[in-house]
């Protein structure tokens, strides 16, 4: 009961604006002030969702091995050259405008080359969802070990820490929230590529199901595939800010 109560007391400003927002659309749609084929009504919407909801399970498992597997390589890859790049000053400054030229080229301009060097439509994908997922992940890493206090570093050498648990033991550590908000942006964008991505060969995905319906015009399908994607990205993110909640429990709130 307090549980439900801490909710309420948190989020009700979020369910009013949310409510405002549905009974704005509601009555712009019922009322066809927009194109009531791109903006259809909302009976039209969630009879789509039911129509559908037996296939959205698929769509995300097919979603989910394409998005996960990409999300940790990519974040492995941006841990261990940030950590590299953080810790070492002239590489970093040798390094670092290289990056940054390339971090700025868009993953979408990219799939042409993707296509023509991968081995399958799969593994193109997986490779536009890992560059995209990098660079956040990577500027993130680099700027929390830049700005970690002196006072924690004297500290290790105090205490004789060296190596791989002066690391993890305290730059991972103090480093950790600069990290873990840059995953944030990561794990947003990438469900942007995600949906451009499952555009190659996909039978199956959110992306695909959102943009297959859009091609066709059937707007309603198209909306209720919005409508599920936002669903997962909302219950993802709020797993997620429980896991970072965890690990960042020794910080201010």
């Amino acid at each position: 009961m307090d549980s439900v109560k801490a909710f309420a007391k948190k989020y009700w400003g979020t369910v009013v604006v949310l409510l405002v927002m549905f009974l704005g659309y509601k009555f712009v749609t019922d009322n066809e002030l927009v194109d009531k084929v791109l903006f259809p009504t909302v009976d039209r919407i969630w009879d789509a969702f039911m129509l559908h909801a037996p296939e959205f399970p698929m769509n995300f498992i097919s979603s989910m091995t394409l998005l996960v597997p990409s999300l940790i390589i990519g974040t492995a890859i941006a841990l261990a050259f940030g950590i590299v790049l953080g810790t070492h000053k002239r590489l970093r400054d040798t390094l670092y405008p290289i990056v940054y030229a390339i971090s700025v080229i868009p993953a979408i301009l990219l799939s042409p080359f993707a296509l023509y060097l991968a081995p399958t439509f799969a593994s193109a994908s997986v490779f536009l969802i890992v560059y995209n997922t990098i660079w956040a992940t990577l500027f993130a890493t680099i700027t929390g070990i830049m700005t970690i206090d002196k006072r924690y570093l004297d500290n290790a050498d105090t205490l004789c820490l060296t190596g791989w648990k002066r690391l993890t033991k305290v730059m991972l550590p103090a480093a950790m929230p600069s990290i873990l908000s840059g995953f944030v942006t990561s794990l947003r964008s990438s469900f942007l590529v995600l949906v451009f991505a499952e555009m190659y060969s996909a039978q199956w995905g959110m992306g695909f199901f959102v943009k297959k319906n859009s091609d066709f015009g059937l707007y309603d399908n198209t909306w209720a595939g919005f409508l599920f994607m936002i669903i997962v990205l909302v219950i993802v993110m709020q797993i997620f800010e429980k896991v970072k909640n965890h690990l960042l429990k020794w910080t201010i709130d």
